[in-house]
C-alpha cells in the first residue's frame, strides 16, 4: 500500500498546473468568436468588391462613371490590401487626368497618400502630400488633408524614436491637426477624432476619454470608427495607467476590425503585449500570430517592423513553455507507467488468490492493453524527440566544420599578411586580397548547407514537387542540389519562418524573398494559406 500511495503522488505532482483555465470574459470571448467566422467577414467585403469591380469593368467609354466606381473599390481596398488600394488610386489618377479634372486630379493624389502611410512609406507620403494643391478639394477632402498630414508627423516620430527631431514633428502635427478642425462640421466624427488626436498630443487625457463618451453617442457609427476611437481611447488609458479599461477597450477595437474586415489595424497586436504582460501566454501568441497574418496581408512594413520585436519574445516564451510541458509529460507517463506496473503487480497477486475466477484473465489482456497503448504514445514522442535531436547534432557539427574553416582561413590570411607586411610587400598584400571571393565562400557554405540538408531530408525533393503539376515541379542539375526557392523553403522546413533573416542567410533582398514564396506558391496545387503547412510536413530520416 505505501508503494501504491507514493506512486499516487508522483502522478499527482505530475498533474499539478493542468486546473481548468479561468474563464475568458465576455469581450474576450466575443474577440475569439470574431476572429473564428473572420473568414466570413473577409468574403463579404470580397463579394462587395467583385459586385464593384464588375460595374467598372463594364462601364468603360464612361470615364465619370469609372471614377466614382473606382473610388469606392479603393475605399474597399484602403484598410483590408495596400497593393489593391494602390492599383486603383492609379487608376483614380488615370482618370482624373482623361477627364481633365483638377479636383479629382488632388483627391486622387491624397487617397494614394493615405495607403502610402498606412504602409509605412513616409518619404513617398510626404512627396505626394507636398503635392496636393488643397485650394481643388472639397471642405470634407481638405479636413482629411489637414488630418492626414497630423498623422504623417505623428506617425513619423513615433517611429523615429529621436528626442532631436520629434519635437518639431510633434509641433508640425498639431498645427496640421488644427487646421483639419477648421474644416471640420461641428458634433462630427471627424471633428470629436481629431480633437481627440489633440488632446492625446498635449497630455489633456480626461478630455481625450470624454471626447470618446461623445463618439459613442453619435448616430450610424461604423464598425471601422469605431475601432479606430477605441484603440486611440485604450492608448489614453494606457498613459493613465488603467489598464484594465485599456484592455477592454482593445478587445472591442479588435473585434470591431475582425468583424469589418479591416487588416490595416493595431489593436491585436497591442492586446498581444496585455496579454504577454499578464501571463496569458496562450491568447498572446494567437493575438501576435493574427497581427503578424493582418500585416503581411496588407503589405503594412512599419506594422511588420513593430509586430517583429514583441513577437520573437512571445514565440521564445511559447517555446519555453511547449518544453516545460514536454518534461511534464514524460514524467507523466513515466508515473503512468509505474501505476500500471504497481497495479500489474496487484493483479497478479489477486489472481494466484482468486485463479478460480475466470474474469481474472480478461482484466490482465485489459491492462497489458493499456501498457501497450502507453508505450506506443512513449515510443511515438521518443522518435519525435529522436529526430529533433539528430537534426540538432547534425547542425550542430556543420556549424562548428564550417566555423573552423574559416577560422583556419582567417589564420593563415592573417599570417600571410603579417609576413608581407612584415617585409613591406605592399603588392603581394594587394593582390592576397584581391584573391579574396566572397561570393565563392557564399556559394560553398550554400552548397555545405544542401548537402547536410539533404542528407536529414533526403526526400525533400520529390515530395516538393508532389506539391505542383508535372510541368511546374522543379529539377535540377546533375551538380546542383538545390536551387534559391527549394533552398528559402529548405529553411522554412528547418523553422525559420522569417523572411528577413532568410534574405540575410541567402544573400537577397527581402523583397527578392517575397517574390521568390509567391512566384512558388502561386504555381503550386496547394492553396497558398496551407502551403508552408505542407512544407512543415515533410519529415526527415
Amino acid at each position: 500500500m505505501k508503494i501504491l500511495l507514493l506512486v499516487c503522488v508522483l502522478v499527482g505532482s505530475a498533474l499539478v498546473g493542468r486546473a481548468e483555465p479561468t474563464a475568458p470574459s465576455p469581450l474576450l470571448r466575443n474577440l475569439q468568436t470574431a476572429l473564428a467566422h473572420k473568414t466570413r467577414y473577409d468574403q463579404q467585403r470580397q463579394q462587395r468588391i467583385a459586385v464593384l469591380t464588375a460595374a467598372f469593368r463594364a462601364s468603360p467609354a464612361n470615364p465619370e462613371a469609372r471614377f466614382g466606381l473606382g473610388l469606392r473599390i479603393y475605399e474597399e481596398y484602403k484598410a483590408f490590401q495596400y497593393d489593391s488600394a494602390f492599383v486603383y488610386s492609379q487608376q483614380l489618377t488615370r482618370l482624373a487626368r482623361q477627364l481633365d479634372s483638377p479636383e479629382k486630379t488632388e483627391l486622387a493624389r491624397l487617397k494614394l497618400a493615405f495607403i502610402l502611410l498606412s504602409s509605412g512609406m513616409f518619404k513617398e507620403t510626404f512627396e505626394e502630400l507636398n503635392r496636393i494643391r488643397p485650394a481643388y478639394l472639397s471642405r470634407a477632402d481638405r479636413q482629411e488633408f489637414y488630418f492626414l498630414q497630423a498623422r504623417a508627423y505623428s506617425d513619423l516620430g513615433d517611429f523615429n524614436h529621436d528626442q532631436v527631431y520629434r519635437p518639431a514633428y510633434h509641433t508640425q502635427a498639431l498645427a496640421y491637426a488644427d487646421s483639419a478642425l477648421r474644416y471640420s462640421r461641428p458634433g462630427s466624427y471627424e471633428q470629436l477624432s481629431v480633437q481627440q488626436f489633440r488632446a492625446v498630443k498635449t497630455g489633456q487625457l480626461a478630455q481625450g476619454a470624454a471626447l470618446y463618451r461623445r463618439i459613442r453617442q453619435l448616430p450610424g457609427l461604423t464598425l471601422h470608427q469605431l475601432a479606430v476611437s477605441a484603440s486611440t481611447t485604450a492608448y489614453i488609458y494606457t498613459l493613465q495607467g488603467q489598464e484594465d479599461r485599456a484592455f477592454a477597450l482593445l478587445l472591442e477595437s479588435a473585434a470591431a476590425d475582425v468583424k469589418s474586415a479591416t487588416k490595416e489595424t493595431v489593436a491585436l497586436f497591442q492586446l498581444s503585449e496585455y496579454c504577454y504582460r499578464r501571463g496569458d501566454l496562450e491568447n498572446a501568441y494567437a493575438f501576435i500570430k493574427e497581427a503578424r497574418a493582418q500585416a503581411t496581408f496588407y503589405k503594412a512594413r512599419q506594422r511588420q517592423l513593430e509586430i517583429s520585436h514583441i513577437s520573437s519574445v512571445i514565440e521564445g516564451q511559447k517555446i519555453t513553455i511547449i518544453e516545460q510541458q514536454r518534461r511534464s509529460l514524460r514524467l507523466y507517463a513515466g508515473a503512468v507507467t509505474l501505476l500500471a506496473v504497481v497495479v500489474a503487480a496487484f493483479i497478479g497477486v489477486i489472481w494466484r488468490q482468486l485463479r478460480k475466477l475466470q474474469r481474472a484473465g480478461e482484466l490482465i489482456s485489459a491492462t497489458n492493453h493499456a501498457l501497450q497503448e502507453r508505450n506506443e504514445e512513449l515510443a511515438r514522442l521518443n522518435t519525435g524527440l529522436h529526430e529533433a535531436s539528430q537534426i540538432k547534432q547534425e547542425y550542430i557539427g556543420y556549424y562548428f566544420h564550417n566555423n573552423s574553416r574559416l577560422l583556419d582561413r582567417l589564420e593563415t590570411l592573417k599570417q600571410a599578411l603579417d609576413t608581407q607586411l612584415a617585409g613591406k610587400q605592399y603588392g603581394a598584400v594587394q593582390k592576397l586580397v584581391s584573391g579574396l571571393n566572397i561570393r565563392q565562400q557564399r556559394q560553398e557554405l550554400l552548397r555545405g548547407f544542401d548537402a547536410v540538408f539533404l542528407r536529414l531530408f533526403p526526400q525533400f525533393i520529390p515530395q516538393f514537387n508532389a506539391l505542383f503539376q508535372p510541368e511546374d515541379q522543379f529539377h535540377l542539375p546533375e551538380d546542383q542540389l538545390l536551387s534559391t526557392e527549394l533552398r528559402i523553403f529548405a529553411l522554412i522546413r528547418l523553422g525559420i519562418q522569417d523572411s528577413e533573416q532568410i534574405s540575410r542567410m541567402l544573400g537577397y533582398s527581402i523583397n527578392t524573398i517575397y517574390t521568390y514564396k509567391t512566384r512558388v506558391k502561386n504555381r503550386s496545387i496547394v492553396p497558398n494559406e496551407e502551403f508552408e503547412a505542407r512544407i512543415m510536413a515533410i519529415e526527415a530520416v
